[in-house]
């Protein structure tokens, strides 16, 4: 069965390309356009990997990794942000995050990034 992934993001056009892009490499695509859709998509389906937006109405992006986290300690989520700040970066690494990519998305850089969060592999941030 392929990997399946829940894409959150509040912009339906990012949502929409990152779903092509996976959907192309084969996995199964969930969307959320908001914190708690995303919380309520990752309860009922458990998806295998999360693309979580930072800024999003609603709820910010650290805390719905932080609610996720408590749902599934073992949750992998990959952040992705149009913020390029280090500090964004470190916050994200402290709270959990399996890694962080940065908009507009570079599609072999997310699709490695999904791949190593699926397999497990933990490798430094770069």
């Amino acid at each position: 069965m392929n990997a399946t992934i829940l894409v959150v993001d509040d912009s339906a056009l990012a949502r929409r390309s990152t779903r092509r892009l996976l959907e192309a490499a084969g996995y199964r695509v969930l969307e959320a356009e908001d914190g708690l859709s995303a919380l309520e998509r990752f309860s009922l389906e458990r998806p295998d990997v999360v693309l979580l937006d930072l800024v999003m109405k609603g709820m910010y992006g650290l805390d719905v990794l932080s609610s996720l986290r408590q749902i599934d300690p073992a949750a992998r989520v990959i952040v992705v942000s149009a913020d390029v700040q280090t500090s964004s970066r470190e916050m994200a690494r402290e709270a959990g995050a399996a890694g962080f990519v940065t908009k507009p998305l570079d599609g072999p850089r997310v699709l490695a990034l999904v791949e190593q969060a699926l397999s497990g592999e933990v490798r430094p941030w770069s």
